[in-house]
C-alpha cells in the first residue's frame, strides 16, 4: 500500500490590490507542478512540487513549495518511478495528497490577505417572489 506524506518548505503570498478598494470580479487559476521524482531509498520516493494560485486581475499571488514522500513496497515504488520516467502522469494518490495539503495552506493564507479563497464558493440562487398560483384542481 502506498502512503504519502506532504511537507511544506516555502510559503509565499502577496496582495497586490489596495486594501481600500473593493475587489472586482476575479478569476482564480491554480496549478500543481511536480518537479521530479527522486528515489531516496528502496522504500521512499521524494517528489518536489510547486503549487501556485494566480488571480486575474492581479489581486494576489500565492506559492506553496514542498516535497511529498511516497512510501510503499519496493515493487510499487519501482512501478511509480518507472512510469514517471516514461513521462506518465503520477498516481492520483500522490497528486491528490499534494493538492489537499497545498489547497488547505493557501485557503488559510487567503484569510490573512483578505482575498477570496481558491475554492469555488457555493452560489445561492436568488429567489423571486411568486404570484400565488391557482390550485391545480377545483371542487
Amino acid at each position: 500500500m502506498v502512503r504519502v506524506r506532504v511537507f511544506i518548505y516555502n510559503l509565499s503570498a502577496e496582495r497586490f490590490w489596495d486594501a481600500e478598494k473593493p475587489i472586482p470580479p476575479i478569476q482564480i487559476a491554480t496549478s500543481i507542478n511536480i518537479l521530479g521524482m527522486d528515489k531516496k531509498r528502496e522504500d521512499l520516493l521524494e517528489v518536489p512540487f510547486v503549487f501556485m494560485v494566480n488571480y486575474t486581475p492581479a489581486v494576489a499571488q500565492i506559492s506553496v513549495k514542498g516535497r511529498a514522500h511516497v512510501m510503499g513496497s519496493k515493487s510499487e515504488l519501482e512501478k511509480i518511478h518507472g512510469e514517471y520516467t516514461e513521462k506518465h502522469v503520477p498516481p492520483s494518490i500522490v497528486v491528490q495528497s499534494i493538492s489537499n495539503v497545498a489547497f488547505l495552506e493557501s485557503v488559510i493564507i487567503t484569510r490573512t490577505l483578505n482575498v477570496p479563497p481558491p475554492i469555488p464558493l457555493p452560489k445561492i440562487p436568488l429567489v423571486k417572489k411568486k404570484k400565488p398560483s391557482e390550485p391545480t384542481y377545483r371542487a
